[in-house]
Protein backbone atom coordinates (compact mmCIF):
# COMPACT_ATOMS: atom_id res chain seq x y z
CA UNK A 1 0.00 0.00 0.00
CA UNK A 2 1.23 3.25 -0.93
CA UNK A 3 2.57 5.57 2.25
CA UNK A 4 2.30 9.17 1.12
CA UNK A 5 3.34 12.10 3.25
CA UNK A 6 2.23 15.57 3.10
CA UNK A 7 3.49 18.41 4.85
CA UNK A 8 1.13 21.35 5.05
CA UNK A 9 -1.79 18.49 4.64
CA UNK A 10 -3.89 20.13 7.58
CA UNK A 11 -5.90 22.65 5.04
CA UNK A 12 -5.55 23.97 1.63
CA UNK A 13 -3.63 21.93 -1.26
CA UNK A 14 -2.19 20.21 1.06
CA UNK A 15 -5.43 18.63 2.34
CA UNK A 16 -7.22 18.30 -1.07
CA UNK A 17 -4.38 16.36 -2.06
CA UNK A 18 -4.77 14.27 0.83
CA UNK A 19 -8.63 13.74 0.35
CA UNK A 20 -7.41 12.35 -3.40
CA UNK A 21 -5.00 9.51 -2.32
CA UNK A 22 -7.47 8.55 0.61
CA UNK A 23 -10.16 7.57 -2.09
CA UNK A 24 -7.64 6.06 -3.50
CA UNK A 25 -6.79 4.01 -0.62
CA UNK A 26 -3.17 5.39 0.24
CA UNK A 27 -1.55 5.47 3.99
CA UNK A 28 -1.44 9.28 4.61
CA UNK A 29 0.88 10.84 7.11
CA UNK A 30 -0.30 13.85 7.80
CA UNK A 31 2.08 16.70 9.10
CA UNK A 32 1.42 20.42 10.07
CA UNK A 33 2.02 23.00 13.00
CA UNK A 34 -1.22 22.91 14.52
CA UNK A 35 -2.55 19.39 16.35
CA UNK A 36 -6.53 21.04 16.34
CA UNK A 37 -6.29 21.28 12.09
CA UNK A 38 -4.32 17.85 12.22
CA UNK A 39 -7.35 16.45 14.21
CA UNK A 40 -10.18 18.01 11.75
CA UNK A 41 -8.36 17.19 8.63
CA UNK A 42 -7.90 13.53 10.41
CA UNK A 43 -11.78 13.67 10.44
CA UNK A 44 -12.71 14.16 7.58
CA UNK A 45 -10.43 12.16 5.37
CA UNK A 46 -11.30 9.12 7.71
CA UNK A 47 -14.86 9.48 5.78
CA UNK A 48 -12.99 8.67 2.21
CA UNK A 49 -10.33 6.25 3.40
CA UNK A 50 -10.69 2.88 3.20
CA UNK A 51 -9.90 2.46 6.83
CA UNK A 52 -9.86 5.19 9.31
CA UNK A 53 -6.26 3.63 10.65
CA UNK A 54 -4.40 4.50 7.36
CA UNK A 55 -5.02 8.58 8.50
CA UNK A 56 -1.66 9.31 10.69
CA UNK A 57 -1.17 12.89 11.98
CA UNK A 58 1.97 14.34 13.32
CA UNK A 59 2.27 17.89 14.66
CA UNK A 60 5.46 19.50 14.00
CA UNK A 61 7.12 22.69 12.63
CA UNK A 62 9.01 22.08 8.70
CA UNK A 63 11.58 24.87 9.86
CA UNK A 64 12.84 22.96 12.57
CA UNK A 65 15.11 20.11 10.94
CA UNK A 66 15.30 17.95 13.96
CA UNK A 67 11.61 18.18 15.21
CA UNK A 68 10.20 17.29 11.51
CA UNK A 69 12.55 14.89 11.18
CA UNK A 70 11.73 12.87 14.18
CA UNK A 71 8.16 13.33 13.04
CA UNK A 72 8.55 12.12 9.82
CA UNK A 73 10.77 9.35 11.36
CA UNK A 74 7.55 8.68 13.14
CA UNK A 75 5.18 8.40 10.08
CA UNK A 76 7.30 5.77 8.76
CA UNK A 77 7.39 3.81 11.68
CA UNK A 78 3.40 3.68 11.52
CA UNK A 79 2.78 3.15 8.08
CA UNK A 80 6.45 2.22 6.60
CA UNK A 81 8.35 4.24 4.11
CA UNK A 82 7.62 6.68 2.50
CA UNK A 83 6.68 6.18 -1.24
CA UNK A 84 4.91 9.79 -2.04
CA UNK A 85 6.56 12.65 -0.43
CA UNK A 86 4.32 16.42 -0.79
CA UNK A 87 5.69 19.89 0.90
CA UNK A 88 2.99 21.53 0.42
CA UNK A 89 4.01 23.89 3.88
CA UNK A 90 4.21 26.94 3.45
CA UNK A 91 3.59 30.73 4.78
CA UNK A 92 2.75 34.26 2.76
CA UNK A 93 3.45 37.29 4.22
CA UNK A 94 2.80 40.11 1.91
CA UNK A 95 4.84 43.68 2.61
CA UNK A 96 7.16 45.66 0.87
CA UNK A 97 10.69 44.98 1.19
CA UNK A 98 11.51 48.32 3.32
CA UNK A 99 8.33 47.75 5.68
CA UNK A 100 8.92 43.44 6.30
CA UNK A 101 10.69 42.75 9.47
CA UNK A 102 13.56 40.91 9.14
CA UNK A 103 11.79 38.08 11.28
CA UNK A 104 9.11 37.82 8.94
CA UNK A 105 11.57 37.69 5.45
CA UNK A 106 13.68 34.90 7.42
CA UNK A 107 10.52 33.09 8.53
CA UNK A 108 9.35 32.57 4.89
CA UNK A 109 12.42 31.53 3.91
CA UNK A 110 12.78 29.01 7.04
CA UNK A 111 8.88 27.57 6.45
CA UNK A 112 9.13 27.89 2.17
CA UNK A 113 12.05 26.60 1.23
CA UNK A 114 14.56 24.87 4.33
CA UNK A 115 11.30 23.11 5.13
CA UNK A 116 11.30 21.67 2.14
CA UNK A 117 14.58 21.08 2.16
CA UNK A 118 14.11 19.31 5.59
CA UNK A 119 11.41 16.93 4.33
CA UNK A 120 13.22 16.18 1.26
CA UNK A 121 16.77 15.26 3.85
CA UNK A 122 14.39 13.06 5.72
CA UNK A 123 12.98 10.38 3.37
CA UNK A 124 15.72 11.06 0.59
CA UNK A 125 18.18 8.44 1.60
CA UNK A 126 15.58 5.69 2.14
CA UNK A 127 14.31 6.32 -1.23
CA UNK A 128 17.86 6.35 -2.78
CA UNK A 129 18.29 2.80 -0.99
CA UNK A 130 14.44 1.62 -2.48
CA UNK A 131 15.48 2.92 -5.79
CA UNK A 132 12.50 4.24 -6.22
CA UNK A 133 9.72 7.06 -4.62
CA UNK A 134 8.08 10.66 -5.57
CA UNK A 135 8.89 13.80 -4.10
CA UNK A 136 6.53 17.02 -5.52
CA UNK A 137 7.68 20.37 -4.10
CA UNK A 138 4.97 23.10 -4.29
CA UNK A 139 6.39 26.22 -5.08
CA UNK A 140 3.63 28.76 -6.61
CA UNK A 141 3.46 31.35 -9.68
CA UNK A 142 5.27 33.79 -7.83
CA UNK A 143 8.26 31.50 -8.01
CA UNK A 144 8.53 32.69 -11.44
CA UNK A 145 8.05 36.21 -11.59
CA UNK A 146 9.01 38.96 -8.86
CA UNK A 147 6.05 40.53 -7.63
CA UNK A 148 6.27 44.30 -6.06
CA UNK A 149 5.78 43.40 -2.51
CA UNK A 150 6.79 39.86 -2.41
CA UNK A 151 10.13 39.99 -1.99
CA UNK A 152 10.23 36.85 0.66
CA UNK A 153 7.90 34.66 -0.71
CA UNK A 154 9.40 34.76 -4.01
CA UNK A 155 12.61 34.41 -2.74
CA UNK A 156 11.56 31.28 -1.16
CA UNK A 157 9.41 29.62 -4.07
CA UNK A 158 12.02 30.95 -6.72
CA UNK A 159 14.61 28.95 -4.33
CA UNK A 160 12.88 25.89 -4.74
CA UNK A 161 12.86 25.65 -8.11
CA UNK A 162 16.57 25.42 -8.37
CA UNK A 163 16.83 23.35 -5.33
CA UNK A 164 14.58 20.84 -7.74
CA UNK A 165 16.36 21.23 -10.96
CA UNK A 166 19.49 20.46 -9.50
CA UNK A 167 17.94 17.35 -7.31
CA UNK A 168 16.07 15.50 -9.86
CA UNK A 169 19.54 15.22 -12.23
CA UNK A 170 20.87 13.71 -9.22
CA UNK A 171 17.98 11.68 -7.87
CA UNK A 172 17.23 10.21 -11.29
CA UNK A 173 19.99 7.40 -11.50
CA UNK A 174 18.77 5.96 -8.38
CA UNK A 175 15.17 5.81 -9.77
CA UNK A 176 13.60 9.03 -7.36
CA UNK A 177 11.37 11.03 -9.40
CA UNK A 178 11.63 14.95 -8.25
CA UNK A 179 9.41 17.14 -9.57
CA UNK A 180 7.85 20.84 -8.88
CA UNK A 181 4.68 22.63 -9.39
CA UNK A 182 3.87 26.24 -9.69
CA UNK A 183 0.03 26.91 -8.62
CA UNK A 184 -1.53 30.43 -9.12
CA UNK A 185 -3.58 31.80 -6.17
CA UNK A 186 -5.70 29.29 -4.36
CA UNK A 187 -9.01 29.13 -2.68
CA UNK A 188 -7.30 28.38 0.62
CA UNK A 189 -7.63 29.83 4.49
CA UNK A 190 -4.38 31.11 3.86
CA UNK A 191 -5.44 32.93 0.62
CA UNK A 192 -7.90 35.31 2.57
CA UNK A 193 -5.37 35.77 5.03
CA UNK A 194 -2.66 37.36 2.78
CA UNK A 195 -5.21 39.14 0.81
CA UNK A 196 -5.71 41.31 4.21
CA UNK A 197 -1.92 42.52 3.45
CA UNK A 198 -1.22 42.21 0.03
CA UNK A 199 -0.43 46.09 -1.32
CA UNK A 200 -2.43 47.95 -3.61
CA UNK A 201 0.45 47.87 -6.81
CA UNK A 202 0.57 43.85 -6.38
CA UNK A 203 -3.20 43.54 -6.64
CA UNK A 204 -2.61 45.77 -9.79
CA UNK A 205 -0.10 43.84 -11.56
CA UNK A 206 -1.58 40.45 -10.47
CA UNK A 207 -5.35 41.69 -12.14
CA UNK A 208 -8.39 40.22 -10.86
CA UNK A 209 -7.58 36.69 -11.56
CA UNK A 210 -10.36 34.23 -9.74
CA UNK A 211 -8.32 32.06 -7.18
CA UNK A 212 -8.88 28.47 -8.50
CA UNK A 213 -10.03 25.59 -6.26
CA UNK A 214 -8.05 23.39 -4.09
CA UNK A 215 -9.07 20.56 -5.08
CA UNK A 216 -8.95 21.55 -8.89
CA UNK A 217 -5.45 22.54 -8.20
CA UNK A 218 -5.07 19.25 -6.18
CA UNK A 219 -5.66 17.22 -9.50
CA UNK A 220 -3.17 18.59 -11.30
CA UNK A 221 -0.60 18.60 -8.59
CA UNK A 222 -1.18 14.80 -8.18
CA UNK A 223 -1.45 14.25 -12.23
CA UNK A 224 1.96 15.50 -12.18
CA UNK A 225 3.42 12.79 -9.77
CA UNK A 226 1.44 9.74 -11.37
CA UNK A 227 2.89 11.53 -14.80
CA UNK A 228 7.05 11.69 -13.81
CA UNK A 229 6.47 15.46 -14.87
CA UNK A 230 9.30 17.58 -13.80
CA UNK A 231 7.28 20.68 -13.93
CA UNK A 232 3.51 21.13 -13.81
CA UNK A 233 1.80 24.29 -14.85
CA UNK A 234 -1.54 26.22 -14.30
CA UNK A 235 -3.05 27.86 -16.85
CA UNK A 236 -1.62 29.00 -19.91
CA UNK A 237 -0.07 32.14 -18.25
CA UNK A 238 1.98 30.36 -16.29
CA UNK A 239 3.11 27.50 -18.51
CA UNK A 240 4.54 30.59 -20.81
CA UNK A 241 6.11 32.25 -17.96
CA UNK A 242 7.95 29.13 -16.84
CA UNK A 243 8.96 28.44 -20.38
CA UNK A 244 10.07 31.75 -21.67
CA UNK A 245 9.89 33.98 -18.80
CA UNK A 246 13.53 35.45 -19.39
CA UNK A 247 12.71 36.36 -23.27
CA UNK A 248 9.35 38.36 -21.87
CA UNK A 249 10.12 39.81 -18.50
CA UNK A 250 11.39 42.73 -19.90
CA UNK A 251 7.84 43.62 -21.87
CA UNK A 252 6.43 42.48 -18.02
CA UNK A 253 8.78 44.47 -16.02
CA UNK A 254 7.95 47.34 -18.65
CA UNK A 255 4.18 46.84 -18.23
CA UNK A 256 3.79 46.60 -14.60
CA UNK A 257 5.64 49.72 -14.15
CA UNK A 258 3.80 51.72 -15.85
CA UNK A 259 0.51 50.13 -14.93
CA UNK A 260 1.70 51.23 -11.06
CA UNK A 261 3.14 54.58 -12.34
CA UNK A 262 -0.58 55.22 -13.77
CA UNK A 263 -2.35 54.36 -10.74
CA UNK A 264 -0.68 56.46 -8.69
CA UNK A 265 -1.30 59.26 -10.55
CA UNK A 266 1.43 59.51 -12.69
CA UNK A 267 2.16 59.80 -16.37
CA UNK A 268 3.81 57.11 -18.10
CA UNK A 269 7.15 56.75 -18.86
CA UNK A 270 8.78 55.94 -21.96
Amino acid sequence: MTHVIITGGSSGIGLAIASIYAGRGARLSLIARSAGMLDLAQHELRAKAASASDIHTEAADVARKDELEAAIARCEATFGPCDILVTSAGIVEPGRFEDLAGDAFQRQMDTNFSGTVHAVRAVYPGMQQRRRGKIMMISSGAGLLGIHGYSAYCASKFALHGFAQALRSEARPHGVDVSICFPPDTQTPQFERELALRPREAAIVMGTVSPWPADAVARKVVAGIEGGRFETYFGLTLFLLGRFGPAVRPVLNWWFDRAIFRSSGGVSKR
